[in-house]
């Protein structure tokens, strides 16, 4: 019993190892880097890699056959080190949005065709309403975030999302029409922003735009939440300007721009 236990500490430590390390490395990971810095042979690592993938917390990226974790540990923990820097460089960014429209703001990034939430600044006032919850993950047809990224998706990816999909409706303002949505993701595409129109909850309102990167894709997106009555028209108008120029900061922080 007390071998089996032992046995069983050390796979737990060697399993911990692995994550540790692949949660605090700088970018995506080949087998055999990880295997050399936690000190296995590269089928032992293996197998502690797939335990990890199984359970959500890495995942295999399909072109490079690298390891990276995923944003699971968030729901735990509150934060990964590997996006610690992109959450730092926008806070003061989404202190400013909550300054300007006197609402809460999400920072949010794409994983598994959710948008999963990274960073949340609250404000009081929005006790009126739900906000998510840091590593949250939320279906992107009916979310603000999400519609930005579906907007950048190639059509032949786009068809299959919508293939794959169940498009649910949540409220009775829920796009689940796909004609009608692919309509509105030209419109984000065209105006450069996306609105969750009480589509997830019925009395919340949250308006969006695009973080990018130096190679000019969408990282990941800022949106202003708040209660309908309050997040109105002719509040948001006034400030689009203001919002694009904030979230233009931002991207060119991530290099956006430089090279162009």
């Amino acid at each position: 019993m007390n071998e089996r236990k032992t046995q069983g500490n050390q796979s737990g430590e060697k399993l911990l190892r692995v994550l540790e390390h692949l949660v605090s490395a700088d970018g995506a990971q080949k087998l055999q880097d990880i295997a050399k810095t936690v000190g296995m042979n590269s089928s032992t690592t293996l197998r502690f890699v797939n335990t990890l993938i199984g359970c959500g917390y890495v995942r295999q990226d399909e072109e490079t056959a690298q390891y990276m974790p995923t944003f699971k540990i968030c729901a735990l923990a509150g934060r990964i080190h590997r996006e610690e820097g992109l959450r730092r460089i926008a806070r003061p960014y989404m202190e400013r949005l909550s300054d300007l429209f006197g609402e809460s703001v999400c920072l949010a990034i794409e994983e598994n065709k959710k948008a999963v939430y990274v960073e949340v600044l609250r404000v009081k006032n929005q006790s009126l309403m739900a906000v998510q919850a840091v590593g949250s993950a939320v279906q992107m047809y009916c979310n603000g975030i999400g519609k930005l990224f579906l907007s950048a998706y190639p059509d032949e990816e786009l068809e299959r999302y919508l293939e794959n999909e169940e498009l649910t409706a949540h409220t009775g303002h829920t796009i689940v029409e796909k004609e009608k949505l692919r309509k509105e993701l030209e419109l984000v595409r065209k105006r450069g922003y996306a609105y969750d129109n009480q589509e997830r909850e019925l009395g919340a309102r949250c308006i969006a735009f695009p973080v990018r990167d130096s190679s000019g894709k969408i990282v990941a997106g800022i949106s202003v939440t708040g209660p309908y009555s309050r997040l109105t028209d002719e509040l948001i108008e006034p400030r689009l300007v203001e919002f694009r120029r904030i979230t233009d900061e931002l991207s060119r922080q991530l290099g956006y721009g430089m090279f162009r």
